[in-house]
């Protein structure tokens, strides 16, 4: 009982150190002439900076991959990356057509996160939501039978806060999709 209260004592004792070490940092920080005050401004610049640094090192990352398997795709304005791998003989997706595609979902990494064979095909409606933004793009481009690969940049996929289960936050993902039914 006596060493419990010695160890609560010391870790109190330390812990009020660090706090006062750290109140004494930014009391001379504040008091230093280099120092200006934070104003929403510099945060939102701060942040900027961040984002465009991350945005950058995804967009090498995606790069890379392509260089690395040696694929031809194509890239829109938003960012998507698409290769058409084989074409179909069915009519091209418009805007209210009802989708069937059978799917893989990758990581850059090359590790499935989800596929059709686990979850069954998906199924939407052509131009409503309801999917990825970067996903309802590339199906566009498609008509029935085609078999297509895209990269979705974070912003067109999963974005800031991934899917809360396989997905991480800000992810790029790989889409191997094949539209098996137009309706």
């Amino acid at each position: 009982m006596h060493r419990t209260w010695i160890t609560i004592i010391k870790s109190l004792f330390l812990l009020i150190s660090v706090f006062l070490q750290i109140l004494f940092l930014n009391a001379c920080d504040a008091n230093s002439p280099q120092s200006k005050p934070k104003t929403k401004e510099s945060t939102e610049e701060t942040l900027e900076k961040a984002n465009r640094y991350l945005v950058r090192s995804e967009e090498e990352q995606i790069k890379d991959l392509i260089r690395r398997y040696q694929w031809k795709m194509n890239a829109t304005g938003t960012g998507l990356r698409y290769l058409i791998d084989s074409t179909g003989t069915g009519r091209k997706i418009k805007y209210g057509d009802k989708l069937t595609l059978k799917y893989t979902i990758r990581l850059l990494n090359g590790d499935v996160v989800k596929t059709s064979d686990e979850t069954g095909p998906m199924q939407f409606v052509a131009g409503k939501g309801g999917v990825e933004s970067g996903l309802e793009e590339g199906i566009l481009m498609m008509r029935k039978g085609d078999k297509a690969k895209f990269i979705l940049p974070s912003h067109l996929a999963f974005g800031l806060l991934g899917d809360g289960e396989k997905i991480p936050p800000r992810t790029a993902l790989i889409y191997e999709v094949e539209i098996s039914d137009i309706q």
